[in-house]
């Protein structure tokens, strides 16, 4: 293949993303047969590259595919925590080849939509400032706000690593001094939510992500679980990210394989279809049984023909005379 950047190489096989390969780079834990790599290095598949010394296979994978996990509280965002707390990646499924890239991260006291995905081109756009993905956030607050606070959420405040607003905003109800508000950012600065409702002295108990572009977090997946989007999902995906639909298939496909047994497919059928099998099997049963009866019976009554006498037939046993009986007295005669 042509000469490519390491770290695009790198991310196409789903070994990170973009940025977390030039992370590698500049931290010199990559290298290109033997040699540290800089940030510019190029390869074109020939070469031995060892991350940490250790080989790396730039495998392609198989195909693209996407999940959501629904996060709880008290998980990081780390693959190795050196406090031994739980992470998010001791949840997912493991993967034949590259491994899960996560899209955007959330601290341990937030809940929600985590999309994680094997494709590292896509996780790069889906997380690249200037693609401007919304996410949508629910928040409780604990505190009074006034429309002013509202408005300078909106119009945006300064914070220590540069100016922020909500892009926006709208109250979801609440009683007492909790109420629940759900934002939008078209960023994923750290703990950026929690720091624009700090600078006006408003304080966050509860914060879930509950949308990442276009894809919702729902009821499903539950707490602590995982779900692979569907194809459609995926492509809406990758059309937020800038990038051109998918030639290949992705995994999950929900459809039946081709082929599939006609038997399996019929066993499948809703209740309604049945009955209403049933009711052309009877219909058509008790129409061959009747066609039965008038094959039996003669298909038209004799016509009356009453110039035609009437067949003689012998007589009846109860017609005759009784017989003669041997004994004493004469016999009696037959009748004329």
């Amino acid at each position: 293949m042509a000469a490519e950047r390491l770290q695009k190489v790198l991310a196409r096989a789903g070994l990170g993303s973009r940025r977390e390969i030039e992370a590698w780079i500049s931290a010199g834990r990559l290298q290109i047969d033997g040699v540290t790599a800089e940030l510019g290095a190029q390869v074109s598949g020939t070469e031995t590259i060892t991350l940490d010394g250790k080989p790396l296979t730039l495998a392609a994978p198989e195909a693209t595919r996407v999940i959501a996990y629904h996060k709880p509280i008290g998980e990081v965002c780390t693959r190795h925590d050196t406090e031994g707390r739980p992470t998010v990646f001791d949840q997912l499924p493991r993967l034949a080849q590259g491994r899960w890239i996560g899209v955007g991260r959330l601290d341990i006291n937030t809940s929600g939509l985590l999309l994680f995905t094997n494709d590292g081109e896509l996780a790069n756009r889906l997380m690249h400032p200037a693609q401007q993905l919304e996410r949508e956030y629910a928040v409780r607050i604990f505190g009074e706000i006034d429309g002013l606070i509202l408005n300078r959420l909106l119009h945006g405040v300064e914070l220590e690593d540069g100016p922020a607003k909500f892009l926006g905003l709208r109250d979801a109800g609440g009683s007492g001094a909790n109420r629940w508000y759900h934002v939008i950012l078209g960023e994923g600065r750290n703990r950026e939510v929690r720091r624009l409702w700090e600078s006006q002295g408003v304080q966050v108990n509860r914060l879930i992500r509950v949308r990442y572009g276009p894809i919702e977090l729902g009821r499903r997946p539950p707490v602590g679980k995982w779900r692979d989007l569907e194809s459609d999902e995926v492509a809406m995906l990758r059309a937020a990210a800038g990038l051109p639909p998918l030639v290949r298939k992705t995994l999950r496909v929900r459809a039946p394989a081709k082929g599939a047994s006609a038997k399996g497919a019929s066993a499948k059928q809703p209740a309604r279809t049945t009955s209403r099998t049933s009711s052309r099997d009877s219909s058509r049963d008790s129409s061959r049984d009747s066609s039965r009866d008038s094959s039996r019976a003669p298909s038209k009554a004799p016509a009356r023909t009453p110039s035609r006498a009437p067949t003689k037939t012998a007589p009846r046993v109860s017609d005759r005379s009784a017989p003669t009986r041997r004994g004493r007295g004469k016999p009696t005669r037959r009748q004329p």
